[in-house]
C-alpha cells in the first residue's frame, strides 16, 4: 500500500511561499526592520503550508514535503534568529500546531529535505558545525508540525571514501537528541549508493531513504528489489514507516544527462518490485509537474491495482 508524496509546491492550487535574500535583509538599517520583514514572511508561509496540507487532503496526496526556508535565513550566523524574535511568532506557532492536527488527523505524512550543503561527513569542521545549526532549525520546525524525516545526503567523497563514510558514524555520536530523531540518509545518483550507505545506517540507526532513480543512475551490488529490502530493514530498526523517492529522467534513459528530473513520472520506471509488495509505505514524487505528477501516477498504479493510502 503506497502513499504518494508531493514535493514543496503547487502548479495549480494557489498556495505561494515566499522568500527573501540575505542581500535583502542586509539592506534594512536596524534590527527590528529586519525582523519585521522577516516575520511577514515567515507568516505568510506558516498559513501556505496549513493550505498545503489541507490541499493534500482534498487531493488525495498522502505526503508533503515542506520548503525547508519555511523560516526565511533562520539559521544564518549573521542574520538568524529565535522564532519568538519574530513579531508574529503567536500567530506562526498557531498555524504550526494546526498543521500538526490537520495533518495528525488526515493521515499526512511530513518531510523536510535540506539543502546540499549539509553535510555531517565533511573534513572542515565549520561544514559541520553549520550542518547542525541548519538541521536543527529545521528538526526544532518538524517538532512543531509533526514531520517525521529531515533528509539529507552523505555529500562529497574528499578523495577517501571510506573514510567519509566512517566518519559520518563517528560523529554521529556528536549530533544533537533533535536531530537524531529525525535524521534519514538518502543514496545519490553520483558517489553513495545504497550498498555505500547501508552499513553505516544500520550502524547508527539512521532510516535509508531509497531514491530509485539514484539507484538506476549510480548502479551498485544490489537490484532494486535487494536496495528496498536494505531500505525497508533500516526503516523496521527504526519502528517507521519506509519512505522512497521516485523521478523520471527529463530526456529518457538514453538521453544526455538522465538525472534532471521529467514533468512527471514514467510508469514503466515504477519497480515492479514495488506492485505487490506486503508493506506501507511512502513515495515522494520528485516531478516538475509536482501535483499534477502525482495524480498522473496515482490514476495509473490504480488502473494496475495498486492500492492508495490515503
Amino acid at each position: 500500500m503506497v502513499r504518494l508524496g508531493l514535493c514543496c509546491i503547487f502548479i495549480e492550487e494557489p498556495i505561494k511561499y515566499h522568500h527573501t535574500t540575505i542581500k535583502i535583509i542586509r539592506g534594512f538599517k536596524t534590527r527590528k526592520e529586519q525582523l519585521n520583514k522577516l516575520s511577514g514572511i515567515a507568516l505568510n508561509n506558516s498559513s501556505a503550508l496549513l493550505e498545503s496540507v489541507k490541499a493534500c487532503k482534498k487531493l488525495g496526496i498522502g505526503a508533503f514535503r515542506v520548503l525547508s526556508q519555511i523560516l526565511p535565513i533562520y539559521s544564518h550566523p549573521e542574520f538568524g534568529y529565535e522564532l519568538d524574535e519574530l513579531p508574529d511568532a503567536e500567530k506562526i506557532r498557531a498555524d504550526f500546531s494546526a498543521v500538526k492536527d490537520f495533518a495528525g488527523k488526515n493521515n499526512i505524512r511530513l518531510s523536510f529535505h535540506p539543502d546540499q550543503f549539509n553535510i555531517l561527513a565533511s573534513p572542515r569542521e565549520e561544514v559541520f558545525v553549520n550542518t547542525i545549526r541548519e538541521l536543527s532549525y529545521q528538526c526544532m520546525v518538524a517538532d512543531l508540525i509533526g514531520a517525521d524525516n529531515v533528509n539529507i545526503h552523505m555529500g562529497g567523497v574528499y578523495g577517501d571514501k571510506a573514510g567519509t563514510l566512517r566518519r559520518f558514524v563517528e560523529r554521529f555520536s556528536d549530533v544533537p537528541e533533535l536531530i537524531k530523531r529525525h535524521l534519514t540518509l538518502e543514496n545519490d545518483d553520483v558517489s553513495y549508493s545504497v550498498e555505500d550507505i547501508f552499513p553505516g545506517c544500520m550502524e547508527t540507526g539512521v532510516p535509508l531513504i531509497y531514491d530509485v532513480h539514484h539507484h538506476r543512475c549510480l548502479p551498485d551490488g544490489f537490484s532494486i528489489k535487494e536496495a528496498t529490502e536494505k531500505s525497508v530493514q533500516t526503516w523496521r530498526k527504526a519502528k517507521r514507516e519506509p519512505h522512497f523517492h521516485i523521478s523520471s529522467p527529463r530526456e529518457g534513459w538514453q538521453g544526455s544527462n538522465p538525472r534532471v528530473h521529467a514533468e512527471f513520472i514514467d510508469i514503466q520506471d515504477f519497480p515492479r518490485e514495488w506492485l505487490d509488495c506486503n508493506f506501507d509505505f511512502t513515495l515522494d514524487i520528485e516531478a516538475v509537474a509536482k501535483e499534477l505528477a502525482v495524480k498522473k501516477l496515482s490514476d495509473q498504479l490504480k488502473r494496475k491495482g495498486v492500492y492508495l493510502r490515503p
